[in-house]
């Protein structure tokens, strides 16, 4: 398939997923202005739903990364075929993330650049982010090697569902999403001065996340195959 498809599809499903993120976060806020765990709940509930449609709609195109972590380990254990494709694919996502929060901003009436004072910072909620990268690679890949393709979407809005509540940092996992969230400033956005730190996290997250898929799915595949 043609690069510049794959391209598309994933500068248009992380837009997509970014406006639903902080359109969900902006209307959330709106209807519900005194009760923050019902903004996170109507929020998470859009977002899995986005999440879920998005993949199932791009994941035959480009796989629907839609995140550079997702796209870095998976060029490292050779699901992209160079990293000239792999680097398309991360610049394609946050392109695509940074119109995605601009057409959010303008559909609810905001400047299309609207930078967030929502500061989102400390120990814990770096270690928020370090666990919700890792567990969002070891769901991708561990479907992925399963062969059980048609199960990823549902897997993966399952799990940030799950991860919006469980983890301190409501679980962004997506340096493309956290770039993008910083130009909102809603109940969905990062101040810009704490991304840095997310982004980091999500880094360290996906380093410990990979080195766990090799042992758990791609070393015991290899083992497998030795074996027969």
């Amino acid at each position: 398939m043609l690069l510049r498809r794959r391209l598309a599809a994933e500068g248009i499903g992380t837009g997509m997923l970014v406006a639903a993120v902080i359109g969900s976060g902006i209307m959330a806020q709106r209807l519900s202005p005194d009760d923050v765990g019902l903004q996170l709940l109507e929020n998470t509930i859009a977002t899995a739903g986005a999440l879920v449609a998005i993949i199932l709609a791009f994941g035959h195109v480009s796989g629907a990364h839609l995140n550079p972590v997702v796209t870095i380990v998976d060029r490292i254990f050779g699901g992209l075929r160079s990293t000239k494709e792999a680097v398309g694919y991360v610049i394609a996502q946050i392109v695509g993330g940074v119109l995605g929060a601009i057409i959010a901003n303008l559909m609810f009436g905001l400047d299309a650049v609207n930078l967030s004072t929502h500061v989102r910072s400390g120990g814990g909620i770096w270690l928020g982010e370090i666990v919700a990268t890792f567990g969002l690679l070891m769901i991708v890949f561990g479907v992925a090697t399963s062969g059980r393709h048609v199960m990823a979407p549902f897997a993966v809005a399952g799990y940030i569902t799950a991860a919006y509540f469980a983890t301190s940092s409501t679980s962004f996992a997506n340096p493309a999403v956290t770039i993008a969230r910083t130009l909102s400033d809603s109940f969905a956005g990062i101040a810009p001065e704490s991304a840095p730190g997310f982004v980091i996290a999500q880094v360290v997250g996906g380093a410990v996340g990979a080195l766990a898929v090799f042992l758990v799915f791609m070393d015991s595949r290899k083992a497998e195959s030795e074996d027969a």
